[in-house]
């Protein structure tokens, strides 16, 4: 059987992108700790270390303690020298973010700005995004691209939209974002962009399903760190499972899905659609809030008890209900673990780390990803 062999070029590559990622994920190391941890020689390390710095990807960033010889140099990843932005599309607004290389968020605003499959909302959001890098004062040439989440199915390629409801973009192009956004654009479905975000810099945990309470529900099931998009890009769609035979209706037309009991408008809808306005009466025990919530939550766990027998990994809650669940996980827990027919109790569950733009920022992290796998 032939083998192949990789040639010099591959091999430097490969070492230095291995070098990148091992700065990336410490935040400060010396050339030997490099050079030992990834079993490469000296030379190599510096060599590549040295044309790192050359870009502006890698930073000195001071000497360590002498062990009794030459102080060894600390480096670093320069987190500023590259950004990506991150759009969150929904039904009536625009999210933006910028985040630096570690993920970090410079900026983020959020815009009333219904959508409309039309020339003038492109080009109001090509002029959002304009003003708002100006405002964060990043030299445009820092600038990977833009992400862009919306919430829909995406074709295989993830330039067209092949399924919209909550918008309407069925058949929409990346390139109707990009006639008016002077930078490279990806696309990307919202609940896997927000799931991606949820991921990034853990070290112990690679397989997670990710359970949107947004104004419609979505997920994704993340799979050694990859999100699984399945066979048409539908992976996830947890909005539309059935929990209730014959139930309400949802928009998508079917009866009894998910998103019909619990998408976040079933909390909101009784406070002018406020989610935090929702969480506020909770708290002070105030009706009918209660009275929903505590409906709401029967078929929360319903649902989150199908994911953990479906996938048997954890379970994080994001979106706009998720958000404000940190106070009510020991109850979700309690109620988990009644349901489960293998375990006592519900450690498995947990929410979102990121409260704030998840989506958005998911978007511009693809861009990141992309980035450090180039180097």
């Amino acid at each position: 059987m032939a083998t192949y062999r990789l040639n010099s070029m591959e091999v430097k590559k490969m070492n230095r992108n291995a070098i990148y990622r091992y700065l990336y994920h410490h935040e400060s190391t010396s050339i030997q700790e490099i050079a030992q941890a990834l079993n490469l020689s000296l030379p190599t390390v510096t060599q590549n270390l040295k044309e790192l710095q050359e870009r502006e990807l890698v930073v000195e960033t001071g000497l360590f303690e002498s062990t009794g010889g030459r102080k060894a140099k600390a480096m670093a990843c320069n987190s500023v020298a590259q950004y990506a932005v991150g759009l969150d599309i929904t039904r009536n607004h625009v999210g933006i973010v910028m985040i630096d290389l570690s993920g970090k968020i410079v900026k983020n605003v959020r815009n009333h700005f219904p959508f409309a499959n039309s020339e003038a909302y492109f080009k109001g959001v090509g002029e959002l995004v304009e003003d708002f890098v100006q405002e964060c004062e990043v030299d445009s040439s820092k600038i990977l691209g833009v992400g862009i989440a919306l919430p829909a199915i995406l074709s295989d390629d993830r330039q067209t939209v092949s399924y919209a409801t909550v918008i309407d973009f069925k058949g929409g192009s990346v390139r109707r974002f990009a006639e008016y956004i002077p930078y490279p654009c990806v696309l990307s479905n919202d609940a896997n962009a927000a799931g991606f975000t949820e991921l990034w810099g853990e070290k112990d945990i690679h397989n997670v399903v990710y359970l949107s309470l947004n104004n419609s529900v979505g997920g994704s099931f993340i799979v050694g760190n990859q999100i699984y998009a399945g066979q048409n890009h539908r992976g996830g769609e947890f909005g539309h499972m059935t929990i209730m035979p014959g139930g309400r209706t949802c928009y998508c037309g079917q009866k009894g899905c998910v998103d019909a009991y619990c998408s976040a408008r079933i909390l909101s809808d009784s406070t002018k659609g406020s989610i935090s306005e929702f969480f506020r009466l909770l708290r002070e025990g105030r009706e009918p809030q209660k009275t929903i919530w505590e409906e709401y939550l029967g078929y929360l766990v319903v649902t989150i008890n199908n994911l953990r027998m479906l996938y048997d990994c954890d379970v994080i809650l994001g979106g706009y209900a998720g958000a404000y669940m940190e106070e009510y996980i020991d109850t979700l827990q309690e109620l988990a673990a009644r349901k489960n027919t293998f375990e006592t109790d519900g450690k498995y569950l947990r929410v979102c780390k990121y409260k704030l733009e998840a989506t958005a920022v998911g978007a511009a992290l693809e861009l990141v990803a992309e980035f450090i796998d180039s180097i």
